[in-house]
């Protein structure tokens, strides 16, 4: 925030956070000016001791039905297990009543083609009826696709849950939104996704309980993504990387970075950070959902 100054020769000016603990000129007298040091925050307590860090490794696992993620600290020793589950039978179910449908639709718009008394109008019905038919598919898989929420545990057996993203609806074509909270059921955050907007740099936002925002995450570079959305990941020396800004500012607070490697692994970097005030399971909800999100 801007800090106020007053000068000897009683001019006042409003000068940048950027300038505390720094030595001034009043550019109407020319009298040094010397400014307050800027405070030395407080770390913010996390809520378990397992998010009280500043840099996360999160290693996919592969050959595995679901999404499932191994996080580590520094040392790359495993603190907490995440997961996505795939619910296999279920969308078995829903793709095989989604056919069922569509056929359904068509047979009955076939039938009632017949009794049209005009070639053209026969057609007309038929061509709608498949756009109906497509309609009923689309009703059908959302209806009996389950959501695809998130957990986070103390470790693999799953007996300690520790945080959960949900997905807020199942059909979000355009927009995407997912809640972060806790066991008990409290809302830590928001985010959300315009996949409009993406073409040119992907980019979530990240908002309070109240709504007010606490973040934009997005792509490090605007060159970088638009060479990616051309060239692909060109072997891995595109890879899509993240920084997180403060607010509505272009202050850098973390990164989330893929490393250089065949397999999926990501480091989630909040050293920029250091009085954490952004909480380090909302940082770590932000990274998985960077990758399972982004489909990575």
């Amino acid at each position: 925030m801007p800090i106020p100054v007053t000068c000897r020769c009683g001019t006042t000016y409003n000068l940048r956070d950027e300038y505390a603990g720094q030595v001034v000129q009043c550019p109407k007298c020319a009298a040094r000016i010397e400014l307050p040091a800027p405070p030395v925050l407080a770390r913010q307590p996390q809520a378990d001791p397992v998010f009280d860090r500043d840099v996360f490794l999160l290693r996919q696992k592969h050959l595995a039905i679901s999404e499932k993620y191994t996080v580590g600290d520094e040392q790359n020793r495993p603190i907490l297990f995440v997961q996505r589950p795939v619910y296999l039978a279920r969308g078995c179910l829903a793709v095989l009543a989604a056919v069922l449908a569509f056929f359904a639709v068509g047979i009955l718009v076939v039938v009632l083609a017949d009794f049209m008394p005009h070639e053209a109008l026969r057609v007309a019905f038929i061509v709608l009826g498949i756009f109906v038919a497509i309609a009923a598919v689309v009703v059908v898989l959302v209806a009996l696709q389950p959501k695809r929420h998130v957990y986070f545990y103390r470790d693999a057996s799953k007996q300690e849950q520790l945080l959960e993203i949900r997905q807020d609806r199942k059909f979000m074509p355009i927009v995407q939104t997912f809640t972060i909270q806790d066991p008990a059921g409290n809302v830590l955050a928001r985010l959300r996704k315009n996949s409009l907007t993406d073409f040119f740099r992907k980019r979530w936002q990240c908002f309070n309980p109240d709504g007010s925002l606490r973040c934009i995450i997005k792509e490090d570079s605007l060159i970088l993504s638009l060479l990616r959305r051309f060239l692909g990941p060109l072997f891995g020396i595109l890879r899509t990387n993240f920084i997180i800004c403060e607010g509505q500012t272009e202050r850098v607070i973390g990164e989330f970075n893929r490393k250089f490697t065949i397999l999926d692994r990501y480091v989630l970097d909040l050293k920029a950070d250091p009085a954490r005030t952004l909480d380090r399971r909302i940082a770590l909800a932000i990274g998985v959902m960077l990758d399972t999100g982004e489909r990575r």
